[in-house]
């Protein structure tokens, strides 16, 4: 079996590779749990930038719904919370953070996106927030944070899918670029990542952070805790499913 993550580190930079293409990336339990592991071992490991990307063609597309006929409120809503906790550790680390959005980031996968201080989108990538269709309350202050209250509320409400130039232009995305022009960018990132050492990067997170990180798990896990949670989401996948059948 393939690793969930694959995981390099040189001249100060970790690549941290989402490594389950043939799930889109979404992100199931062995994923969430190596990628925590390997946030961690690059920061022990002296990084100074930490690069989130996806193997194949998509960067994240949200919560793994494999199994989830035989999963309990109870495990689902440890699943969440085990997101948002590697959520708020990407978002306050002590080190600058890169996501790179490539195909779909949906749900999960757009919060994860979301969480980094510089978040780029290759052309033709697009991103949804269809968590509050099932009653779930995810990473919405960090949004909020990003890319203002009303935008945020707009885009939450609406649940539809964002393409790269929109992304761009509500601040969801930092930069919007051609896969080519990658090396630059990272480049960029690498040079300017590398000016700050950890503790000042950290006091500049905390400072200028407009999110609460434990308010967020807080709004998570009331969210996830009402009876039904396991139906709700089973409920919008048959919707969801419906709508493409119907497209």
């Amino acid at each position: 079996m393939t690793t969930p993550v694959r995981a390099s580190l040189a001249d100060g930079v970790a690549t941290l590779s989402l490594n389950r293409p043939d799930r889109g990336n979404a992100l199931g339990p062995e994923l969430v749990e190596a990628l925590a592991e390997a946030f961690e071992a690059a920061l022990a490991g002296g990084a100074r930038l930490v690069l989130l990307r996806g193997e194949g063609r998509h960067f994240c597309t949200g919560f793994d719904l494999a199994g989830l006929e035989s999963l309990t409120d109870g495990d689902l809503l440890l699943r969440m919370v085990r997101i948002e906790a590697l959520l708020a550790r990407i978002h306050a680390a002590p080190v600058t953070t890169l996501a790179i959005g490539s195909g779909r980031s949906f749900g999960a996968g757009a919060d994860l996106f979301a969480a980094c201080d510089r978040r780029i989108a290759l052309a033709g990538a697009s991103f949804a927030f269809p968590g509050p269709a099932f009653g779930l309350v995810l990473g919405t202050a960090r949004l909020a944070g990003r890319i203002g209250r009303d935008r945020a509320r707009a885009m939450l409400l609406a649940g539809e899918e964002i393409p790269a130039e929109a992304a761009l232009a509500s601040g969801l995305a930092t930069a919007l670029v051609v896969p080519e022009a990658l090396p630059a960018v990272i480049a960029e990132a690498a040079a300017a990542a590398a000016r700050l050492d950890p503790a000042t990067v950290a006091a500049l997170h905390r400072r200028t952070a407009a999110a609460d990180d434990d308010a967020d798990l807080a709004a998570l896990v009331r969210s996830a805790a009402r009876p039904g949670l396991r139906q709700r989401i089973l409920d919008y996948r048959a919707a969801a499913a419906a709508r493409r059948q119907g497209g």
